[in-house]
Parts: C-alpha cells; sequence; structure tokens
C-alpha cells in the first residue's frame, strides 16, 4: 500500500466498561457532538466531496491531487514538434503491424499528452477499476461507527456522523488514489504501460517526457526509442479495439477481485479510543490511521485473481510478441529495448506498483515471460492468422495451467481415460457448437484420423476460425 495509509475503527470494541453514552467515553458531550456535526459538514464541504462519478471514492480530489504533484515537478505542456513526432511514430507503427498481426489498426486519433493530460483522459477507467474496493473501505469505516451497542436516543443523531464520517472516507480514500496516480503518471510512457484499456476509445497516446525519461541511459537514440514504444502501444490498441470482450473481462476480474477483500480497521483503534468529537481535526486524523487490504482465501477469490493475473500476462506477452517480430530487422536497437522492457517488469513495473497501492493486488512477472513463450509457440506452429483466432472468444484462451504447459496448449494434451475415438464420439454431430464452446482451455480433442500431436498442414488452419472451432486440433 501506499505512504498514506487510511482507516477508522470502532472504538471500545470488546470492552466490558464501555460507557452508556459512546461519545462520552471518547471525550464530548450531547452538545459537543451537535456542534461538532456542524463543523465536520463544513470541513467536508471544503474538501469537495461529493465529486462528479457520484461513486464511493472522490475523483475530484484525486484528481487534483495527482495533477498538483506532477505538475509540482515538473510538467511542461506539449509543443507542436513532440506532438508531430508522436503521431507520425504512431502512424508508422500501425504500418509495420499490418504485417506481424491480423487485426487490424486501432488507433483513429493519435495523441501526445502530457502527464496531466494523461490523468484526466485515464481517469474515467480507473474509477471502474477502483470504485469496487473503495465502496467496501467506505462502508468499513461507516460500519466502524454505526456497529456494536448504541442507545436507541443516540442512533438518529449518529446517522449524520455516520454518512459524514463516510463522506470522509470517501475524501481520504481519493487521496491515496491521487497520490499513487500522480506518481504513476511521471512513470508510464503511453496509454496502455498497465495493460488495461484506459484511453478513449480509438485514441493511442505516447507522453514524450515519459518517452524521454524511459530512453535515458540506454544509449539508443530518442527516434528509436519513440518507435519502439509506439509499437507497443499501437499494438494495445489493436487488442482493446478488435477484441470486443477484453475490456469487460478485464474490469470484470478486477470487480470479482475487489468483492473478496476484507478491510482491516484494527490499525486504528487506540487512536481512535479517547477521541475527542468536538475536534475535527483530531478526527481527520484518525482517519489517517493505517488500514490494510486483506484477499480471502476462497475458491471464487482465488479463481478471480488468477483470471486476472493470466488475463494481464496474455495481454502483454501477445504485445511482446508481436512488436519484437515486427521491431526485428527494421529497429537496430530493438534487442536492447526489449531487455529494457523486461528489467523495467522484473524491477516492478508501473502495473504491479500501481494494483498494489489501488487494489490490493501484486502481479506476478514470470507470467508474462510465460505467456510470451506460449504466444511465440503458437506463431511458430500455427502462424500468425491461427495465434491471433485465439482471441475470438475468452474461452479460448489460455489459462493459468496452460503458461505452465505450452507445448500442451498449442498441440492438444490428451485426456486421461479417453481414446480418440471417444472422443471423436463425443464431438460427433455437434459441429463446432456447444461442444466446442464447453471445452476446457487447452484440452482441444485430435480428429479421428490425426494424431494429437500432428500440425496442421497449413500453419494458419489450426487457430479458432470464424465458425467457433477452437485452436485445438
Amino acid at each position: 500500500m501506499s505512504d498514506t495509509p487510511f482507516g477508522f475503527n470502532r472504538p471500545g470494541d470488546g470492552d466490558d466498561d464501555r460507557p452508556q453514552d459512546p461519545f462520552k467515553g471518547m471525550g464530548g458531550d450531547m452538545a459537543q457532538f451537535a456542534d461538532m456535526l456542524h463543523r465536520f459538514a463544513d470541513m467536508i464541504g471544503a474538501q469537495g466531496q461529493g465529486g462528479a462519478s457520484g461513486g464511493p471514492l472522490n475523483w475530484d480530489l484525486a484528481k487534483n491531487i495527482a495533477r498538483h504533484q506532477v505538475v509540482e515537478q515538473g510538467d511542461p505542456s506539449i509543443v507542436d514538434t513532440e506532438r508531430r513526432q508522436v503521431e507520425e511514430a504512431l502512424r508508422l507503427a500501425d504500418l509495420w503491424l499490418d504485417e506481424g498481426t491480423t487485426l487490424p489498426a486501432g488507433i483513429r486519433a493519435p495523441k501526445a499528452w502530457s502527464r496531466s493530460e494523461w490523468i484526466e483522459q485515464t481517469l474515467p477507467v480507473w474509477a471502474k477499476v477502483c470504485d469496487p474496493i473503495a465502496s467496501r473501505m467506505v462502508e468499513s469505516m461507516g460500519g466502524a461507527l454505526s456497529g456494536g451497542e448504541m442507545p436507541a436516543e443516540m442512533q438518529a443523531m449518529a446517522g449524520p456522523l455516520i454518512g459524514m464520517v463516510k463522506q470522509m472516507a470517501g475524501a481520504m480514500v481519493g487521496g491515496q488514489a491521487g497520490q499513487a496516480l500522480g506518481a504513476l503518471a511521471r512513470e508510464v510512457t503511453g496509454s496502455a504501460d498497465v495493460g488495461l484499456p484506459l484511453a478513449p476509445d480509438g485514441v493511442g497516446a505516447l507522453l514524450p517526457a515519459g518517452v524521454e525519461a524511459f530512453g535515458s541511459g540506454l544509449e539508443v537514440s530518442e527516434d528509436e526509442v519513440r518507435l519502439y514504444l509506439a509499437l507497443r502501444e499501437a499494438a494495445h490498441q489493436r487488442l482493446f479495439t478488435h477484441v470486443p470482450w477484453l475490456r469487460a473481462h478485464l474490469l470484470g476480474a478486477v470487480e470479482e477481485y475487489a468483492r473478496g477483500i476484507t478491510v482491516d480497521l484494527s490499525g486504528i483503534e487506540q487512536a481512535v479510543q479517547g477521541l475527542d468529537l468536538s475536534n475535527p481535526e483530531a478526527i481527520q486524523e484518525a482517519l489517517g490511521g493505517e488500514i490494510q487490504l486483506q484477499p480471502e482465501e476462497t475458491p471464487r477469490q482465488k479463481a478471480a485473481l488468477a483470471r486476472l493475473e493470466t488475463t494481464l500476462a496474455l495481454v502483454e506477452g501477445w504485445v511482446d510478441t508481436v512488436v519484437n517480430e515486427v521491431a526485428q530487422g527494421r529497429l537496430p536497437e530493438s534487442v536492447k529495448l526489449a531487455e529494457a522492457v523486461r528489467r523495467r517488469r522484473a524491477t516492478g513495473g508501473p502495473a504491479e506498483r500501481t494494483f498494489a497501492t489501488l487494489v490490493g493486488l501484486e502481479l506476478r512477472p514470470r507470467r508474462l515471460r510465460e505467456a510470451a513463450a506460449l504466444w511465440r509457440t503458437l506463431t511458430e506452429v500455427r502462424g500468425t492468422q491461427g495465434r491471433d483466432a485465439v482471441w475470438e472468444h475468452p474461452d479460448l484462451l489460455p489459462t493459468a495451467d496452460d503458461l505452465d504447459d505450452p507445448d500442451g496448449f498449442v498441440h492438444g494434451r490428451e485426456i486421461e481415460g479417453l481414446s480418440d475415438l471417444d472422443l471423436s464420439n463425443l464431438t460427433k454431430g455437434t459441429g463446432a457448437g456447444p461442444a466446442e464452446a464447453g471445452r476446457k482451455p487447452g484440452d482441444g480433442a485430435a480428429k479421428a484420423d490425426e494424431k494429437p500431436d500432428e500440425k496442421p498442414d497449413d500453419p494458419g488452419e489450426g487457430g479458432a476460425g470464424p465458425d467457433g472451432e477452437g485452436p485445438r486440433s
């Protein structure tokens, strides 16, 4: 998590000597409590709670903090020369990629962004990613006050306090998100560095400041660095544009993972006990106490984590494979640039740090290497068309087990206890319909007249075609 954690905990939890009036136990009385409500509301209003998103997290505050952070450290506006260089690099990258993938170009509007523009343009997607976690945090903080024993006459008066605590919690969660995004904006080179579709539909973007920082110390010309990163950006946009289910698949996996997150508020219990409710600044300080995100160890939670990690790894592995194949022979320093990308991941790149901060999730870089190896093997065995056809449906994607056994996925592994004849009988008369759709990815059946490891005569025939056949033949 970031250096600015947040949280709130229930006062006096587990204390048999808790007074009947819980507010007296925190150093206040009824008059102070009423006065505090007004002052607390004024403080929240001054913080601008209630952003345009209408969600639990104050994204107006997050945006302001993030932009202030990057401007404070220098964020010059994009000049015309930089804009032309980026647009030309993205257009050339798309021309080269036409030879390396069957997916059409996805960039209709090439853009050069400053770091502040990156924050502004990507914020709507960050809201979708972070709001599920933020909801659980805010509800937990409100529940810390509403839980436990409370006299009936205090319930009505506590209601406004609970609501305002939730507002304050949303503001503080927004502050943490703003700091995380501000730090990330200083590292990214384009809109797709974290593997999520952050840019508006049809937009591909590079950050000239990020491109310059990436190439620092590599002893590679700035034009070559820019073009290599443009290839990566353009490759990502082809996936996000022409694989229609991918966006919902990724964001849905994040949301599913968030449902299994628990919020540990115990770290600030001592700070809340004895709290003076007549002092809003003290309440704000208490809400800034330590909080931890803890994933539940349930089968559903583990499945959501595996789904998210695997899909992100497959996106990045495909981009690596396509870009490095296209760049070879065109960019003299492409190997050095590819190694720089790998080193960046190995030390914890933007994706890992962002997810750990905002979603409570750390990605494993080794999955990216294994995914790239699988895509390379698919290209060698089935050709570009067969490789790219795997993206036609989520059920055709490799699973986490397939990343551990890429040869089994590419050639089709045998199912124990079933012969070739058994498999042909199971699929007889069903064509490429439900039998194909229901087959576990990686468990492809061989045709009755082929051995399971036979390669098709035409490398391009092994992929999933328009009729839905999977790449397991």
